[in-house]
């Protein structure tokens, strides 16, 4: 079992050494993805359970499922 994975290993690093412009690819994936997950995050999606939930974020989580599952309109206001 370990020969089959260091093999598989030594077959991945060998291939990603002889790259060229595959390392290039990688790092501009590689910032797009940063981007995206942390840059992105922190200016255009907001904690939306710190500004809702009153501490209680479990509750608040739990009443919006059921009422969603309910489809009742008339939710109670939790702020």
């Amino acid at each position: 079992m370990k020969s089959a994975i260091r093999s598989i290993w030594r077959f991945y690093v060998d291939g990603f050494r002889s790259m060229t412009l595959g390392r290039t690819l990688w790092l501009i994936i590689l910032v797009k993805l940063f981007i995206m997950f942390f840059i992105l995050r922190l200016f255009f999606f907001p904690n939306y359970l710190n500004t809702h939930a009153d501490g209680d974020k479990e509750e608040y989580v739990r009443n919006e499922l059921i009422q969603r599952a309910i489809g009742n309109e008339n939710r109670p206001d939790t702020k």
